[in-house]
């Protein structure tokens, strides 16, 4: 089993768990740290992708997906999750009132995920979606958790100064217009896809007979 992240950081937490994965076939995992959008993996590689809240990181999913397709085998399986577009929409509406910057990622509708799935080559995708909202005692405490699950802006055209103290009290006034039973809530939109590699279709000559070729499986 392979283990990528961009944080070598995180890598490095994750090297003193034991994952699921992990007790279940009682083996230790290799660890790359890597970009999503360019694999070091060959061709053909593995036989499962399993991306967990790492693909809403990015402005656009079709090179990642492209990515996944290549490095799995024929029949090969994706699974991952990701975020939507109602994700911290609370965050988003209150941060709109102290200008007119983006401040938190745009996240992607999950049919148009779907559709990302397709143009990069995969078959019959699956999404589900789930909402998940979680309350926070105060603005500053929202920004915290946020930056202890690593999360960071990488919207296009998000300023790229600090944020004024002045606009960041007039958006938790506007936050706090939000407040309900004593609580500030934060979404979460959770979406969920799955998809396969299909088999590559024979060649068929001129004549209807099939080109069917037979390919050793590669070695990681």
């Amino acid at each position: 089993m392979l283990e990528l992240d961009l944080a070598l950081s995180m890598l490095r937490v994750a090297a003193g768990k034991v994952g699921l994965l992990g007790r279940v076939f009682g083996k230790a995992n290799w660890q790359v740290c890597a970009d999503l959008e360019t694999l070091p993996l060959a061709d053909a590689s593995v036989e499962l992708v399993w991306s967990s809240l790492a693909i809403q990181w990015l402005n656009e999913p079709d090179r990642a997906f492209r990515e996944f397709h290549r490095v799995l085998q024929p029949e090969g399986l994706l699974m991952f999750s990701t975020f939507g577009p109602d994700t911290l929409l609370e965050l988003k509406q209150s941060f709109g009132q102290a200008d007119q910057r983006p401040h938190v990622n745009r996240f992607i509708d999950m049919h148009d995920l779907g559709d990302a799935l397709s143009h990069a080559g995969f078959s019959a995708p699956v999404m589900d979606m789930e909402k998940i909202v979680l309350t926070y005692a105060d603005v500053k405490a929202v920004m915290r958790d946020l930056k202890a699950i690593g999360a960071h802006n990488v919207a296009v055209g998000r300023g790229r100064g600090l944020f004024g103290k002045a606009a960041f009290a007039r958006a938790c006034d506007a936050y706090e217009h939000l407040r309900r039973d004593g609580k500030l809530p934060a979404t979460y939109e959770v979406v969920y896809g799955h998809a396969w590699k299909p088999q590559p279709q024979p060649q068929q000559l001129a004549d209807g007979r099939q080109i069917i070729e037979f390919r050793p499986r590669p070695k990681l």
